[in-house]
């Protein structure tokens, strides 16, 4: 039986650490022997508007260095790219690098992608999305490495590399793809297709420091001291959220992977290689997902209705915290539903419009938005 995912130890961000550690996690994956001189990788990273590296909130650019070289040293032309939400345009992805720390890369082989265009791609076999635009920059690529940063999500419980493909779809689309697919099960049925459909030959995640809280911008760094790779994002999703206390059943992309059999039931029925139970993290603080207080198997019309109340009765949302908003717009000019208005330079939702989408918490840097349970919720389950 082959190696599902591998985990190794890092503890910091050094270039000599951070090779050490992909080296040593990709070896029982078969390492880089695959890559060949000449072969094009695309090397898609978390990149997250205005994020500084030391927040978390991104790949690690030492990781993504250290990656370049390997893959550079094999004779590989390596191009790390991503697009947040926000234009996908030279200025305003430029600007994410800069923040990100991503020049780094250039200094090891690799360049940042300058490819801005995009394409349209139909997609017969997906399951729920059949048709969408996509970064054209990908198409140039022999292969695609996927490396992801573990967090926290308001809509989806858990970010890592399945989450992380939907950067494949470019940032002024993201809204619409929420908005369309605004239930979470859904959401994470879309994803998967994506997913599919860019089929990374790896993925890494870089949990060195992972984000606990308010993620996935505005949380708190949290050192977890390791990097997972794996042929299958949502096996290495299975593991990592393992490590930070959620299950199959916690996370969206995690249902839809078992749906359609692409996990098993639990990480412990993965043939991992390192000792990865010695990563499990107490106390990290999550995010509940909407998903798993979906009320379902109720019959008939009282039930259904039944269903319907109380999810809405106790499903989170996002809240506005006055004392941390700047009123720069940013939640109302990112909300796909359009549920947003300013008032004396401060957030008002409209709850009757809101689709719990949380791009709003997303995208906040400041950590004005965060996810409300309510009060019910609380009660039942008062966990957080």
């Amino acid at each position: 039986m082959g190696v599902d995912v591998s985990v190794v130890p890092c503890g910091d961000y050094t270039l000599t650490a951070c090779r050490h550690a992909l080296q040593t996690v990709l070896a029982p994956l078969g390492g880089l022997d695959w890559v060949k001189p000449g072969m094009k990788i695309a090397v898609k990273v978390n990149l997250i508007a205005g994020m500084k590296p030391e927040a978390a909130g991104t790949t690690h650019p030492a990781l993504v260095s250290a990656l370049a070289d390997l893959l550079c040293e094999r004779g590989a032309a390596v191009t790390v790219g991503d697009s947040p939400g926000g234009l996908f345009s030279a200025g305003y992805v430029g600007r994410m690098y800069t923040s990100a720390g991503l020049y780094a890369v250039e200094e090891h082989g690799a360049v940042l992608n300058q490819d801005f265009s995009q394409r349209i791609v139909n997609n017969p076999d997906g399951k729920v999305c059949h048709r969408f635009p996509y970064t054209a920059w990908l198409d140039s690529a022999d292969a695609v490495i996927n490396f992801c940063k573990l967090k926290t999500h308001g809509m989806m419980a858990f970010t890592g590399a399945a989450k992380n493909l939907f950067g494949v779809i470019p940032g002024t689309n993201k809204p619409e793809f929420h908005f369309q697919f605004s239930n979470p099960a859904n959401f994470a049925r879309m994803l998967l297709d994506v997913d599919t459909f860019v089929n990374p030959r790896i993925s890494i995640c870089d949990a060195v420091v992972a984000m606990e809280g308010n993620g996935p911008t505005a949380g708190t760094p949290r050192p977890m001291g390791f990097v997972a790779a794996s042929a299958s994002p949502h096996k290495l999703d299975l593991l990592c959220a393992a490590t930070i206390g959620l299950t199959r059943t916690d996370v969206p992309t995690l249902v839809a992977a078992y749906e359609r059999g692409l996990i098993p039931a639990k990480a412990e029925e993965l043939e991992v290689a390192g000792e990865w139970q010695t990563y499990i993290t107490p106390n990290f603080k999550r995010i509940e997902a909407q998903s798993s207080l979906l009320f379902r198997g109720h019959e008939g019309l009282l039930g259904n209705l039944w269903g319907i109340l109380m999810q809405k009765a106790i499903c989170p949302r996002p809240r506005v915290r006055p004392d941390i908003c700047v009123g720069c717009g940013k939640c109302r000019d990112i909300c796909p539903a359009k549920a947003i208005e300013m008032t004396d330079r401060r957030p008002k939702i409209d709850r009757a419009k809101c689709i719990h989408c949380f791009c709003c918490q997303e995208f906040c840097l400041k950590g004005a938005m965060e996810q409300h349970r309510t009060a019910l919720a609380r009660l039942l389950n008062p966990q957080t």
